[in-house]
């Protein structure tokens, strides 16, 4: 692995005196204010005097040997759909600019200051969080790592939380993830995003897309990074130290239904080199027909969760403010105003059905394993195109979808080696497999890449 920072190794700077937080605060400062950098496109807000304050109050703690946590003083980003206090939550919206500021911080945060983690800003994001692309006609695109120069989607909805820490603007992300927007945007910018299963992180203050499918996760540089961030988003008492599981004797199935199919090239290049190296380590593979997963397009047909419980949370703000929606997130919450009750009945039935039977199948194994997203980053100027844009954010979305109606967690990690464009390899589990996950993912990260 490259030499990065992580948070363990910024901890340890910390805690030997070769950094400080107010050092840290002012380095990520200044990548966002570089004016050739993605800082102007990747942030909504930039709270530079808070942040400032905070990391000297950190490094006082420190010098008293109270520091709340190893952590602390190391800066964040926390994606605009979140409350922090005294600020506007805009969900990457101009329909909300308007609105009463956050009277506390959403529970994920709070925890996250708690532990001595320094928020410097909010990200940028899909408005409402409604798409796995990551354009934003209000705030600006930022642009993925791969080839800025000609500029490629940086995935959704956690555009800017991915941009903020492939480009050391941050060194850690809060995002959420309701069909894959911590995991896609991880995946097309080279580093680890995770989705927790759902009751483990609390989503209050937070603005829903679907309160069924939706969750709160980490996205940062090392699956060590997200497991940390997400013991502190959990309220865990004790942050772990992760035990990589070893490659050899890991029992893998990779579904060859629906998360296989029309992959771009590069991807299952990529994809099947990574499987052939686990093999070449021992792990054992199996490749496995999952019928189920059939059944999550019959499942959205109708828009699915998303759109029906987006349509019950946006349908008075649509009246007043509509006219200043994305119209491409706007016809998509819409959709749910045709769902009757009857229909959404029949997808809660429908749904505690395909996790019965999915989580069965699975259950013989340590993980699945999958490509992240069936393409690589597509270029932004090639998605003017209102059904271009439909089709690959379809194909971004569509492997991260099965695990969150399967209220599971999973995990991408860069499989792609340097210099290539970027790949994620997705490993899931059901529900309450975190633990399980973190472990095989630590074990992998440093193999898949060779």
């Amino acid at each position: 692995m490259p030499n990065i920072s992580t948070l363990a190794s910024l901890a340890a700077d910390l805690e030997s005196g070769a950094t400080s937080a107010r050092k840290l605060v002012e380095e990520c400062l200044a990548k966002i204010a570089d004016a050739s950098g993605e800082g102007s496109r990747a942030f909504i807000h930039v709270d530079k005097e808070g942040a400032l304050g905070a990391a000297d109050a950190m490094d006082r703690l420190r010098k008293a040997h109270a520091a709340p946590s190893p952590f602390a003083g190391i800066p964040v980003s926390i994606k605009d759909l979140f409350d922090i206090k005294g600020q506007v939550t805009r969900a990457g919206s101009r329909a909300l600019e308007d609105c009463t500021p956050a009277g506390a911080d959403a529970p994920v945060v709070a925890r996250l200051r708690r532990a001595g983690f320094i928020v410097i800003g909010r990200t940028n994001m899909t408005e409402f969080a409604y798409s796995g692309i990551g354009i934003n006609p209000h705030y600006g695109t930022p642009k993925s790592v791969w080839n800025r120069r000609v500029g490629h989607v940086p995935g959704g909805s956690s555009s800017g939380a991915a941009v903020s820490v492939a480009d050391g603007m941050a060194h850690g992300a809060l995002g959420t993830d309701t069909g894959g927007s911590c995991r896609i945007p991880a995946a097309f910018n080279g580093i680890v995003g995770f989705k927790p299963t759902q009751r483990r992180v609390p989503l209050d203050g937070g603005v829903p897309l679907s309160f069924s499918l939706d969750s709160f996760g980490p996205l940062a540089r090392t699956v060590q990074c997200c497991a940390t961030m997400d013991a502190v988003l959990a309220d865990e008492a004790e942050l772990p130290v992760l035990q990589p599981r070893p490659v050899r004797g890991m029992r893998l199935a990779v579904p060859t239904t629906v998360a296989l199919d029309d992959l771009d090239y590069e991807v299952a290049k990529t994809f099947e080199r990574a499987l052939e190296t686990l093999s070449r380590q021992g792990a054992l593979i199996e490749r496995i027909e999952v019928p189920e997963f059939l059944d999550v397009g019959a499942m959205n047909a109708k828009g699915g969760f998303a759109a029906s419980e987006s349509y019950a949370w946006h349908r008075y703000l649509i009246v007043s403010k509509g006219d200043v929606y994305d119209p491409r997130v706007h016809v998509r919450i819409l959709r749910g105003e045709g769902m009757s009750a009857a229909d959404y009945i029949d997808l809660l039935g429908a749904r505690k059905s395909f996790i019965a039977h999915a989580e069965a199948r699975i259950a013989p194994y340590d993980a699945l394993v999958m490509p992240t997203t069936a393409n690589t980053p597509p270029v932004i100027a090639d998605l003017a195109d209102d059904k271009a844009f439909a089709t690959q954010n379809l194909r971004a979305l569509r492997n991260c979808t099965l695990i969150n109606m399967l209220d599971g967690c999973a995990i991408s990690l860069p499989a792609n080696r340097e210099g290539e464009v970027p790949v994620g390899l997705m490993l899931a589990g059901a529900g309450g497999r975190d633990r399980c996950i973190f472990e095989l993912a630590a074990g992998m990260e440093n193999v898949i890449r060779v």
